[in-house]
């Protein structure tokens, strides 16, 4: 079971299903496999989640 994570800040629908297809695709294709065997998890992350620098994304 093969997975590919990808973390980002808000997606739309649209963007999930064609990050979800397009990695899907990729990955089956280089590593020669069924595309039913991939998971593709998207992690959405709030603005107010991250920080860099010591402050919050938020706050720039």
């Amino acid at each position: 079971m093969p997975v590919i994570t990808l973390e980002a800040a808000k997606l739309n629908k649209g963007q999930k299903q064609q990050l979800a297809k397009e990695f899907t695709e990729s990955a089956a294709r280089i590593m020669n496999m069924p595309e039913d065997a991939f998971y593709v998890f998207l992690k959405e992350n709030s603005l107010d989640n991250v920080g860099v620098g010591g402050k919050l994304l938020s706050d720039k």
